[in-house]
């Protein structure tokens, strides 16, 4: 029977050790909004503006990509394209009757910012824009997107349509936790294919020029309509540690996130979380000892913001005792921490000696 044992803060148990990796002023950016955050933990390491809501482009899309993706999860569909999905700007250029499952579209709507892809998503799902829309609305309202309101699935402009860089942020992060997701929008080209004509396929090159310009970059969208001017999502993972980074109405938004992202990991300490050489110790029963010690199977380190590391919490993993005999090098359990309730690390925990039964 697993039980948590214990959770307490690190810095007052096992003591945290600290590395600096640098540290570099704040950048100024050409940004109307913007923030930088930690996708694990949701920290906020820059913001600007981050809760003025604002028109976001093509970058609505990431909602209705996750929506997609887990409505297709569960529910195997395939959409006809018709005329009432025909939509202006970017697209996938589908034609009338073109058939084709929901990730295909997902993959189009993400790769090229496929407006017509957005359009047969929504109408394959819920029927209508509108109705599409509730369900935009009612995933935003579930992830707190307090600065949120949808309209359309594409993006294209309308009063009543816009976001914020902070919850655009949080939706980023959300996103980028589905693997499906992640994967779709880490690629920079893909192939796109179709149930119907029969054995069509299309190439789409992702339109995100971080995938190249950014090391580590792994996501996610870009946007732009004449109001909203240029928007960016963006996700960049280095060393274990992924950020998110989100500008609106930026003229200069390619180079203002590799700015963020060099401030960003720049802010983050190498923390030892807890040495290899820690022991613990737990009851036996029926062996020739009354306790074992049990050894990390490793170092534990995380990237973390000076003023998160007194934050951190570990919580122990393991039965409530063990039965002899238990051998040498016997895996029993993990020892798990977490920031702000998200677990950021862990190693398992093994027996540094044997314990013989009693006889």
């Amino acid at each position: 029977m697993w039980s948590r044992l214990c959770a307490l803060l690190l810095s007052l148990v096992l003591g945290i050790h600290s590395v600096p990796v640098g540290q570099t002023d704040q950048p100024v950016l050409c940004a109307e909004a913007a923030i930088l955050i930690c996708a694990d933990s949701g920290e906020v390491l820059y913001e600007k503006n981050a809760d003025r809501e604002l028109p976001i482009a093509s970058i609505t899309k990431i909602m209705t990509a996750v929506i997609a993706l887990e409505y297709a999860a569960e529910n195997e569909l395939t959409v006809t394209f018709t005329k009432e999905m025909i939509a202006e700007g970017s697209s996938l250029y589908l034609e009338v009757g073109d058939v084709l499952t929901i990730p295909e579209l997902v993959k189009g709507l993400m790769a090229v910012s496929g407006n017509d892809a957005a359009n047969a998503i929504a109408f394959g799902i819920d029927g209508s824009q509108e109705a599409f829309a509730r369900r935009m609305n009612d995933k935003a309202q579930q992830l707190g997107m307090s600065h949120t309101h949808f309209v359309t699935p594409s993006g294209l402009d309308d009063e009543r349509h816009y976001s914020s860089a902070a919850d655009m942020a949080a939706l980023s992060a959300y996103a980028m936790a589905n693997e499906r997701f992640a994967a779709i929008v880490s690629r920079k080209q893909c192939t796109v294919s179709y149930v119907r004509p029969e054995g069509k396929t299309q190439i789409c090159v992702n339109h995100n020029r971080l995938l190249t310009l950014c090391e580590g970059c792994i996501g996610i969208k870009t946007g732009y309509t004449r109001k909203a001017g240029r928007t960016l999502t963006s996700c960049v993972e280095r060393n274990g540690v992924r950020l998110i980074a989100v500008t609106l109405n930026d003229s200069d938004d390619w180079n203002d996130h590799l700015k963020l992202y060099d401030y960003g990991f720049a802010q983050l300490q190498n923390v030892t979380l807890l040495s290899a050489q820690k022991t613990f110790l737990m009851p036996v029963v029926g062996g020739t000892k009354d306790q074992i010690t049990l050894i990390p199977e490793t170092d534990v380190i995380a990237a973390l913001l000076p003023q998160s590391q007194k934050r951190v919490t570990y919580t122990l993993f393991l039965p409530h005792f063990l039965y002899a005999a238990v051998p040498e090098g016997k895996c029993v359990g993990e020892i798990c921490f977490f920031l702000h309730q998200k677990k950021i690390a862990s190693a398992r925990l093994f027996t540094a000696e044997a314990v013989a039964y009693q006889e």
